[in-house]
């Protein structure tokens, strides 16, 4: 199944092990039994630290775990094989199985160690869901570290059958000890804070002793990551304070406009970034959400963020950064069946509704581009678009024109989301032109209409525009003497990453302008 090139990098890679391992595999007679089976031979050839055993009998077929041979460690299971996107989450459980350090900070590694409950996850996944691999990769992180804890990611595309029966329509999906533990990306921190549930509170207790920084950052995407580099680079004090580190660039899939990098994906241009930061002088607090923004009461004094942990950070200057999020539809039933068929990235969930029948909301970029890479997977593609005409540039529409299985309805405004109960069954749009409404039958609902800025805490402190942007001026100055903002929260046109970046390096240096001029 590995190329000659991917053998060499995973023979290189394995020459890393410092303890042998034992692959157990639980096989059938189907054919990806037999496919798992010629990888995991590839595997074994490649490592004399490397040992397999095709006599495990999970329920599950196909099926592998990775074992540390005399040393007991958690269960780290592949129920699927995990090429594509997992194929990195198995060379890394190979690799920490093997003895090789986790990627993690010291602090955080004795807080996994420090667990005593007995934690089973399961992680339903989709070969083509760029934030599966965080998850898989997260979880399998504290497995190898805890002997309390074991994980198994499962392809939903091999499983179906438990897909169906656990009406599970999102990836990926985490289940612990049988119970729904969350959907979504999830980084290592953000699933120890719901597993220790006092680390939230030491964290607060932590953030709240903090001296007041010359600059705080608040979101951590491009804009805010470009602006904490330049920062510091001036040597002067700087905290970047975020809920996410990578902001929404870790929920896009394929990035070719931004310059001088002809391809990437979003989670690895988020790990570039945060790589970067940390390269500097930089204070960065992560899983913290803001809530409040307090101005400084007098000229000279010190900006207040407060946050919904309870810690509150201090500084003489701010600059916000908090991004967009995906804009929703704001009708009945979207919310109630949100991950039960409607859904926000098409790449991620798409696999799951193979053969099926879904909609897509929105004509521009993003609901053309959905509509393309879905067609090639479920059974028919209904594309809705609000306006007389579609949005999207025109080779997407040209493609789009070209696939048999799409249908593309406009002037039509969707009114409702139905389900049963449990899942979607389809939804309901008006004819804008002649006021009728319609009914389509379909298992999911792909929203594509668009982002709205992330300001509600922000309401009655600086100047909003009529759309909840922050309103600035050329140097990215906000209403607010000494507060600053950049990148999409922003009324700069055109939200793209590279223009983010350059936001950002702008409220920067404007920042620390306006920390020379004040004497502050």
């Amino acid at each position: 199944m590995l190329d000659a090139t991917l053998k060499s990098q995973l023979k290189t890679y394995l020459e890393w092990l410092t303890k042998p391992i034992e692959i157990v595999a639980s096989l059938d007679d189907g054919e990806k039994s037999q496919e798992m089976l010629g990888l995991l031979r590839e595997i074994e050839h490649l490592s004399d630290k490397v040992s397999l055993n095709i006599a495990g009998d999970d329920k599950r077929k196909p099926s592998f775990v990775i074992k540390r041979v005399g040393e007991a460690i958690g269960e780290m299971r592949f129920a699927g094989i995990p090429m594509g996107h997992e194929f990195t989450s198995l060379v890394l459980a190979l690799l920490q199985a093997g003895g090789h350090p986790p990627k993690a900070t010291p602090e955080v590694i004795e807080q996994i160690k420090g667990l005593k409950t007995k934690l089973h996850f399961e992680t339903y996944i989709s070969l083509s869901c760029q934030n599966c691999p965080d998850v898989v990769q997260a979880l399998n992180t504290m497995a190898v570290l805890n002997p309390n804890i074991s994980h198994t990611m499962i392809d939903g595309a091999i499983f179906m059958d438990e897909v169906s029966q656990l009406q599970i329509m999102s990836v990926p999906t985490v289940l612990l000890n049988d119970e729904t533990f969350g959907q979504g990306r999830m980084t290592l921190q953000e699933i120890l804070a719901k597993v220790d549930t006092g680390a939230s509170v030491r964290e607060a207790e932590k953030l709240n002793t903090k001296e007041a920084f010359d600059v705080l950052i608040v979101g951590a995407g491009p804009a805010g990551s470009a602006a904490a580099i330049y920062t510091a680079r001036k040597g002067i004090r700087t905290g970047l304070v975020a809920e996410r580190l990578g902001g929404q660039i870790q929920d896009t899939l394929c990035i070719e406009n931004f310059i001088a990098t002809i391809e990437t994906e979003g989670p690895k241009l988020a790990a570039q970034l945060e790589e970067h930061v940390k390269s500097y002088n930089v204070d960065i607090m992560s899983l913290q959400r803001a809530n409040k923004l307090i101005p400084a009461t007098e000229v000279g004094g010190l900006h207040e963020v407060r946050f919904d942990s309870g810690a509150s950070l201090k500084a003489k200057t701010v600059i916000l950064s908090t991004g967009a999020r995906w804009r929703e539809m704001n009708v009945p039933g979207e919310k109630e069946y949100r991950s039960k068929g409607v859904a926000y990235c098409p790449h991620c969930d798409g696999p799951l509704f193979k053969g099926k029948k879904v909609a897509v909301v929105g004509g521009g970029n993003s609901g053309v581009e959905a509509a393309i890479d879905l067609a090639g997977v479920v059974s028919h593609v209904t594309l809705l678009e609000f306006g007389a005409e579609l949005r999207a540039d025109a080779v997407l529409q040209q493609k789009l024109a070209s696939l048999h299985n799409v249908t593309v309805i406009k002037e039509a405004q969707t009114t409702e989301v139905l389900g049963d109960g449990q899942k979607v069954v389809g939804l309901t749009y008006k004819d804008r032109k002649t006021e009728e409404i319609h009914k389509v039958d379909l298992a999911g609902v792909f929203v594509q209409i668009g982002l709205v800025p992330n300001t509600d805490w922000l309401k009655g402190t600086v100047e909003l525009s009529q759309h909840g942007e922050i309103i600035i001026d050329s140097r990215g100055k906000t209403s607010v003497d000494g507060i600053f903002a950049a990148g999409d929260v922003t009324t700069v046109p055109y939200k793209q990453i590279v223009i983010a970046v350059g936001e950002g390096a702008k409220a920067a240096l404007a920042s620390f302008d306006y920390l020379i001029r004040s004497g502050k």
